[in-house]
């Protein structure tokens, strides 16, 4: 009974010191992201826009409209992060195209918590347009379209390859929006 009563004492002893020392996890974080020094080039295409692209961007051809040359992506490959660009020419079907390109936006509501809509007014340059800023763990955050409202459409949607966390991308995001942002304000119709 002596030997027992001396055991729980001992361990409770051991238990009760180690209390307050007690070991936590170090919290889950996410990687550090070296963001580069912006800089812009003009976009050489053989399309009827041009406008101002990143130079740690590249463009690829849209690998499903390979017929296409103005529907491509612009690529952030060390961001993970792509735009996907596709012209289309006006004949009279811009409702068409400005409704489906809201659909495409509103698609993602289900994940979203807020879908933000501003409006893209260059007139000295007839580049008129209107973004949709997608809130919430959305598969895509960030969607345009421009038009000259008689001959030209182009409609971006930008994407990152990974799996969606508004959290963990927003440093990414806004500087993406940025370079984006410098896309609008460089834009122009040939």
């Amino acid at each position: 009974m002596k030997k027992n009563t001396l055991f729980i004492l001992l361990i409770s002893t051991i238990l009760i010191s180690c209390g307050g020392d007690s070991f936590t996890p170090k919290p889950s974080g996410y990687f550090r992201i070296d963001l580069p020094q912006k800089e812009y080039k003009v976009l050489e295409k053989d399309c009827p826009f041009v406008f101002e692209i990143p130079t740690y961007a590249s463009t690829k051809q849209n690998i499903n409209n390979p017929d296409k040359p103005c529907w491509f992506d612009l690529v952030f490959d060390d961001l993970n992060a792509s735009v996907y660009l596709s012209y289309k020419p006006i004949e009279t079907n811009l409702n068409k195209y400005l409704e489906e390109s809201r659909l495409l936006a509103f698609k993602h509501t289900v994940k979203a918590f807020d879908i933000e809509q501003q409006i893209i007014s260059f007139p000295e340059k007839k580049v008129y347009g209107l973004v949709y800023q997608i809130e919430g763990n959305a598969a895509s955050a960030y969607q345009f379209h421009l038009t000259d409202s008689t001959n030209h459409f182009l409609r971006g949607s930008l994407y990152f390859n990974n799996i969606p966390n508004q959290d963990s991308i927003q440093p990414v995001l806004n500087f993406v929006k940025e370079d984006i942002t410098h896309l609008f304000e460089t834009f122009e119709w040939k």
